[in-house]
């Protein structure tokens, strides 16, 4: 008996620097996880007026970015555009329309969003939910008084509305206005890149290599696939599937040689590498990987440590880009990236021999 066809996602390409106003703001809200300095990006939201930047500290952490909605927006896809388009939007439907919430729709966290809004308050019980919805996510502990603060904006659609819509312009004022400009050239050449590879590699392959190191295979059964080069998430991915029913895969297209920090003279993919290099248990991880793909647990196993510990590490070597990861199902598979570590030989050395920078 044959084996049945299995048909390849039609690939589509896109960019636009609204995606990165939202996403450098994200960024910039958890800087830990992307692996930038905390300071650095305390001293960025620190520009940003004092009431518009409480909103966003309350509101961030819960309602992610608004990809697909960005993704559906007519025209060019800058940030003026986007802010735009919030603009025209009456400040009691911004939100619900930004996250694309739908009345009907069977999430447990969109039914709660939705019943808060319509009732104008909320109750214990949805705390309880948050809670529980931490749990099973494995969040320990839960900082209690913050989701008490972003259900009571969520309480107020306009005035949240309105808060959110001034907020994102102050942003743009104080930070993204700039850096737009630095970033659009970057996009661009991230993506002509991708569409180059795309002509002399398999699909799997491409996803592997702008994933730096991803097997992504769920993505295959997509019928539509749109590729759109990000720069503050590098190297990490993103991917939300979008209404017209396409998935949205966002890769890092920022440079091995060149600093997430404008103005920064040492690259951040160095720095992040060498760092991960310098801990003993990332070492011995490292060693272990090279023998042959493992899972958390089983690498927690050998190296007699607890899973939590050892996903903590395996997450900062992903951040380096020192591990490939195959995600089956619910499971996680790692093994070392050895072409990575090649690499920061050639970055290192082509750091050290650079022009003098005064």
């Amino acid at each position: 008996m044959s084996e049945p066809q299995t048909s390849t996602p039609a690939l589509h390409w896109e960019s636009g620097t609204a995606y990165e106003l939202f996403i450098s703001m994200h960024v910039l809200h958890t800087p830990e996880k992307f692996g930038i300095r905390a300071s650095w990006a305390a001293g960025i939201r620190s520009r940003i007026p004092a009431a518009e930047r409480k909103l966003l500290e309350d509101v961030l952490p819960f309602i992610g970015m608004p990809l697909a909605w960005i993704h559906d927006l007519p025209g060019s896809k800058d940030a003026i555009s986007a802010l735009w388009a919030l603009k025209q939007m009456p400040p009691v439907e911004r939100m619900p329309l930004v996250l694309g919430l739908k009345e009907n729709s069977k999430h447990e966290w969109e039914q709660m969003l939705v019943r808060i809004r319509q009732n104008r308050a909320w109750e214990q019980a949805d705390l309880d939910m948050i809670k529980a919805m931490a749990r099973k996510e494995g969040q320990a502990s839960l900082d209690e008084e913050k989701v008490t603060r972003f259900l009571d904006r969520w309480a107020q659609p306009e005035e949240l509305g309105e808060g959110f819509l001034s907020a994102l312009q102050a942003y743009h004022q104080a930070f993204f206005e700039e850096e737009e400009k630095r970033l659009g050239p970057v996009l661009q050449a991230g993506l002509e890149r991708a569409r180059e590879l795309s002509t002399r590699m398999s699909l799997e392959d491409l996803l592997r290599e702008l994933s730096q190191g991803v097997d992504l295979g769920d993505l295959m059964e997509s019928n539509s696939l749109v590729i759109i080069p990000a720069y503050w998430t590098t190297p990490l991915i993103l991917f939300e599937p979008a209404k017209d029913g396409s998935m949205l895969f966002f890769f890092g297209a920022r440079p091995a040689d060149m600093a997430a920090i404008p103005g920064e003279m040492v690259p951040d993919s160095l720095v992040r590498v060498m760092k991960a290099l310098a801990d003993p248990t990332r070492l011995k991880i490292l060693y272990y990987l090279t023998q042959e793909a493992l899972t958390p647990s089983e690498l927690a196993r050998r190296l007699h440590l607890r899973a939590p510990t050892v996903t903590h590490h395996l997450s900062e070597l992903r951040l380096s880009g020192l591990v490939n990861l195959t995600i089956k199902g619910q499971e996680k598979l790692y093994r070392v990236r050895e072409e990575s570590l090649e690499a920061m030989c050639d970055n290192l050395k082509g750091f050290l021999h650079s022009p003098k920078i005064e």
